[in-house]
């Protein structure tokens, strides 16, 4: 590197102003409050261990250890929130690493001392436990909780087989955390160029921004340099990878399910069925998304378009480059037709210190939400003035207003929405801001970028989400077949598929076959489905929204304060959407093929 050339570092902590970071003493006030917490939680830990073989003695003692174990998981999740929170805002921090596996370690310890409830009630006759219901009106608030135990009486094992798969619980944790250990705090990215030839030193957080860059150097630059590093390390990352995969078959086949896909659906009473659909569905309109490729390549000038021009903007005149004060403002205009109820907590939200807005050294990389139950979720960030940065706000703050009106309407053992549910209330605010934006301008070329970004939305939510949920089934049937997982098989799985998904209009670049080690979902099995078939809910209720007002936005509002209360399809079809059919995927990617159409006569 030539003689003062300075590389643009990512700030320290502390030089971020405070008005940026959130606010961990709405948690807890001090470190010592956080350690009087958790002394207190190892005590009601133990409290609650000593009511095992108690439960069938009357509809008292079972109300009372109900209440103790929801009791010690509200402290647990506060426990949980603060240290994770403290860690991931810096996590080369050495007290908050102590504190992040200390808590772990605890989360183990009640979760083992609460492993007796279910396989105690579920041993109780059917007909005495519906008497003791009878006898305890106060039991009542446990009616959906009680009828779903009864659905997992077939994968539930005997108490101590129960408390020691508990207790396995922080091994089974090993390979994610180390994971995020080595992602997060001792991956390290080389140095690339920006448009002027500057040296920037590559991040997670800086490589979805340079990715767009309108110079193309720029970004085969970055992705190459980018996924060359995780090229690198693939031996461990395929071994990490691994380990968690043969961990979901484990726990799978101990709990009797027929595969792991149909494991990790049961907790939502899902049928496997939905997800092979929600597949099937997408490859019926691949040629939709090879239109849009077909488009894109033309619009770019491009003979061929490359797995790093997938991402950058066709539209050359349009420029969003939003401080942080303007995305928000595009945001809570974008959300005003949810009401006045729903626009005021996002404006306290933001103003109040639930977000912890920008990048720094050795922070989390991505964005998330936390809801922190009796206090208020947090939001974490790192913004970087694109577009799809005031998209992520949006796309948290669907979850953070979900997680506070749930928490505000129902108690803590239905409060946590399902994951599957909480994808709509994210997936609808992304698409209430699109409209807001598309109604917004008269200038043809920003409306053009408009759609194009959110062609872009649909194919990294919809197609691409899909092609790593497919990716999940593959790897788990040969792991349940016997087959080893190695970084070969793993990068011919992967790069077969975006074959599939993207070869017939884009040349594949053999580096894109790694991208599987930097996707840190893979590591929650089966997870990623749930924003393909969210963003297709979200569509038909945005929809609705939209054209009637008032009385789509009462359903909807109610929808987020059933949190856990029901299983999420039978919320959804109260919504008005039924994900057990094709339809509303089917009936998404016709609307995509509709925009790419637009896009089609806009740019000709």
């Amino acid at each position: 590197m030539p003689e003062g050339v300075q590389v643009r570092a990512r700030p320290r902590r502390q030089e971020i102003p405070p008005e940026f970071r959130w606010r961990l003493e709405d948690i807890y006030p001090t470190e010592d409050a956080w350690e009087a917490d958790f002394r207190l939680a190892g005590e009601e830990a133990r409290q609650l261990a000593a009511r095992r073989g108690s439960l069938g003695s009357g509809p008292e003692q079972l109300l009372a250890t109900l209440q103790l174990r929801d009791r010690l998981a509200e402290r647990l999740s506060r426990l949980y929130a603060y240290a994770h929170l403290s860690f991931d805002e810096d996590t080369t921090r050495a007290p908050a690493q102590a504190r992040w596996q200390r808590v772990q370690q605890l989360a183990t310890e009640v979760h083992a001392a609460a492993a007796f409830i279910e396989p105690e009630i579920l041993a109780l006759p059917p007909g005495t436990l519906q008497a003791f219901r009878d006898r305890e009106p106060r039991l009542s608030v446990y009616d959906h909780y009680l009828d779903d135990l009864a659905r997992q009486r077939p994968h539930t094992l005997p108490p101590e087989q129960e408390e020691l798969l508990a207790r396995a619980g922080e091994l089974a944790r090993t390979a994610r955390n180390v994971y995020d250990l080595f992602a997060d705090a001792d991956l390290k990215f080389p140095v690339v160029h920006d448009e002027e030839g500057r040296p920037v030193e590559l991040s997670q957080g800086r490589y979805l921004k340079l990715i767009r860059s309108r110079d193309r150097r720029v970004r085969e630059e970055t992705f190459r340099a980018f996924y060359g590093t995780f090229a690198r390390y693939r031996h461990t990352l395929a071994g990490l990878l691994a380990a968690s995969v043969r961990k979901d078959v484990f726990y799978a086949r101990v709990r009797r399910h027929p595969s792991a896909l149909a494991g990790a659906l049961h907790a939502d009473n899902v049928p496997p069925e939905v997800y092979t659909r929600l597949i099937d569905a997408v490859h019926q309109r691949l040629d939709a998304l090879h239109r849009y490729l077909r488009l894109r390549r033309r619009l770019l000038q491009l003979d061929e378009l490359h797995m790093y021009d997938l991402y950058v903007p066709v539209v050359d005149q349009v420029r969003f480059d939003l401080a942080y004060e303007e995305g928000t403002r595009l945001v809570q205009e974008a959300l005003g037709p949810l009401g006045q109820e729903y626009t005021r907590v996002l404006r306290e939200a933001l103003t109040n210190r639930w977000v912890d807005v920008y990048e720094n050294e050795g922070k989390t990389s991505g964005a998330y939400c936390s809801g922190v139950y009796g206090v208020h979720p947090y939001v974490l960030l790192n913004y970087q003035g694109t577009l799809n940065d005031v998209f992520a706000i949006a796309h948290e703050m669907g979850h953070a207003l979900h997680d506070h009106f749930a928490y505000a309407a129902q108690p803590y053992v239905y409060a946590q929405p399902s994951i599957f549910v909480a994808e709509v209330a994210s997936t609808l605010n992304e698409l209430l801001l699109f409209h807001h934006l598309l109604q917004t301008t008269t200038d043809p070329r920003v409306r053009a970028y408009l759609i194009n970004d959110y062609l872009d939305q649909v194919r990294g939510t919809v197609f691409r989400q899909v092609k790593f949920a497919e990716f999940e089934k593959i790897v788990h049937e040969k792991a349940e077949a016997g087959e080893a997982l190695t970084p070969d098989t793993l990068n011919e799985i992967y790069l077969g598929l975006n074959e599939t998904y993207y070869g017939a209009e884009t040349v594949i670049d053999p580096e894109i076959a790694i991208e599987w080690a930097r996707i840190p979902h893979f590591y929650t099995a089966f997870y990623v489905y749930k924003y393909a078939t969210g963003f297709s809910a979200a569509t038909a209720l945005c929809r609705a929204i939209l054209q009637e007002g008032t009385p789509a936005v009462e359903r909807y509002l109610d929808f987020l304060r059933a949190g856990s209360s029901d299983y999420p399809l039978r919320l959804l079809q109260r919504a008005g959407v039924d994900l057990t059919r094709p339809d509303p995927v089917l009936q998404t990617l016709d609307e995509f093929e509709q925009r790419v159409r637009e896009l089609e006569e806009l740019t000709r």
